[in-house]
């Protein structure tokens, strides 16, 4: 029998306190990273942010950790119960972590159906991108996030809700050689890392 989504779930490391996340929070690169960059953080603005397939929470976290105000919206019960008990551990942190988690809303539900709701400057999209020719080089938090919230066919109507949405922008993580969403238009630009991209969509509206 296979696990249930509650047994999964369990398996999941949600940590905004320590680990990775921590880490990356105390001795990370701050606005220069390739995230922010691309949600187009600059010198005196901020930007106000819903990131529209939260999962394990770690960019909503960075992005928080910078100073903006990030809603999450996760549509998994299994996964927002785990999200909602790591950002309240975090509100009980040190004094830079629970400001950062002071700063992050968490939504459950679709993010299709909830978009139309909210007016950010950015929306971030980060859904299951193409599985890897070997699935030992995902690691087992992602495995078993794409076990419970499966693979997104519904990828592109979001992308659709998030273009309609943003203010001034829409952010797609998405892997640096994959090739592009099919049906979306040409990004206008790009920030590429080393394993990942960012194709940054630009919303201006009058």
């Amino acid at each position: 029998m296979p696990p249930s989504p509650d047994d999964l779930a369990r398996d999941l490391t949600i940590d905004f306190v320590g680990g990775v996340v921590g880490h990356r929070h105390r001795f990370g690169g701050g606005r220069g990273q390739d995230l922010p960059r691309a949600a187009g953080f600059a010198k005196g603005f901020t930007p106000t942010i819903v990131d529209a397939t939260a999962g394990l929470g770690r960019d909503a976290f960075l992005l928080a950790s910078l100073g903006a105000d990030v809603t999450l919206i996760e549509r998994s019960p299994q996964v927002h119960a785990r999200l909602a008990a790591a950002i309240a551990a975090a509100r009980q942190a040190d004094p830079a972590t629970a400001q950062a988690a002071a700063r992050m809303t968490l939504l459950l539900g679709d993010a299709r159906d909830l978009l139309p709701t909210l007016s950010p400057d950015v929306v971030t999209v980060d859904p299951m991108h193409p599985e890897r020719a070997s699935s030992a080089l995902v690691k087992k938090d992602m495995r078993t996030l794409r076990e419970l919230v499966g693979t997104d066919p519904d990828q592109l109507d979001l992308m659709s809700a998030a273009l309609a949405c943003a203010r001034r922008r829409v952010v797609l993580k998405w892997p640096r050689k994959a090739p592009p969403m099919d049906g979306l238009p040409a990004p206008s630009h790009q920030i590429v890392g080393k394993t990942l991209r960012y194709d940054v969509f630009m919303t201006p509206r009058t």
